[in-house]
């Protein structure tokens, strides 16, 4: 196992990407795409004058290229201290993904915020975050203890659950990252209804979108509680689990309750910034939640064949 600086570190990178987001969301929200015409430099400078929308995207640009350089450093310090090779991969990956959404980012700028590069850009982010999560997870001394007690269960296992919850919250992603691409933040200007009932009298791709946006976070809500009171439920023992599981049915939430008042409030930019930053949040917990289930039922079926 890599030493304990290895794991500070890693979670440094994984906070540091919640920041990223956070500055990511405020270039889309402020409309500041495009405040800064050329890539990779900023109107042929590296530092600019940081004055209006230029100051969200040059400071969202400062702020990816650190997180890149701390991926780096840490992919680095992992393939030298680092003896377990699933580990080592990890940030291989994370170093390729950032890498991809570098190129991602200044594709957005050259070829004029296109929408689909723009949603790719943002759900490739979210991709990079769960992998720097995972890093900072099975880095930790917590993951190389022997796990907590773990009741065997028959049906389909926590773990295929966990992965098809995981699927639903990127899917999830997806939709609010078209939507808010697509400007389509307001398509259905009420809630909880949609134009006065529970479905919207007409269809248009940004009607479709936004109300697809809803359907889906009702989905994500109801099989998060469904999982999580099922491991409530059968593996009482699993005291982390059980503490993961809660936090995230707090986050959903939160993120219900910050989706509803950037409808209500007509989608002020610290509610539609904190609103990204709360469903990736999400997703994070739904993937540690994962990797936590897939520990106990491994170490559960090697129990079983080496009994």
């Amino acid at each position: 196992m890599a030493p304990l600086w290895v794991n500070r570190f890693a979670i440094t990178v994984a906070c540091a990407t919640v920041f990223l987001l956070a500055a990511g969301a405020l270039v889309t929200s402020t409309g500041s795409g495009l405040a800064v015409p050329d890539w990779p430099l900023s109107f042929g400078q590296f530092f600019p004058e940081m004055t209006g929308g230029v100051f969200y995207e040059h400071g969202h640009r400062m702020v990816a290229g650190t997180v890149a350089i701390l991926t780096f450093i840490l992919c680095f310090a992992i393939q030298k201290k680092e003896p377990r090779k699933f580990v080592k991969r990890l940030s291989l990956a994370s170093v390729g993904v950032v890498i991809t959404q570098a190129c991602l980012g200044g594709m957005t700028v050259l070829l004029k915020l296109p929408p689909a590069v723009s949603v790719s850009h943002a759900c490739l982010a979210q991709i990079f975050f769960s992998i720097s999560v995972l890093i900072a997870l099975t880095t930790t001394r917590f993951w190389s203890e022997r796990p907590e007690p773990w009741v065997k269960t028959d049906g389909v296992s926590f773990t295929s659950l966990c992965v098809g919850l995981n699927a639903l919250f990127f899917l999830q992603l997806i939709m609010g990252a078209t939507m808010r691409h697509n400007k389509a933040g307001l398509a259905i200007p009420d809630f909880p209804l949609a134009f006065g009932g529970l479905v919207p009298p007409t269809f248009t791709f940004p009607i479709a979108i936004h109300y697809a946006h809803r359907v889906g976070a009702l989905v994500v809500t109801l099989g998060s509680v469904f999982i999580v009171m099922r491991i409530f439920k059968q593996q009482a023992q699993q005291l982390t689990l059980i503490t993961v599981g809660g936090a995230l049915l707090t986050l959903l939430s939160v993120q219900v309750m910050l989706g509803s008042f950037v409808i209500w409030l007509k989608r002020p930019i610290p509610l539609t910034t904190a609103h990204l930053v709360v469903g990736a949040l999400c997703l994070a917990t739904s993937v540690i939640m994962t990797a936590l289930v897939w520990r106990s039922e491994k170490n559960e079926s090697m129990k079983r064949v080496m009994a």
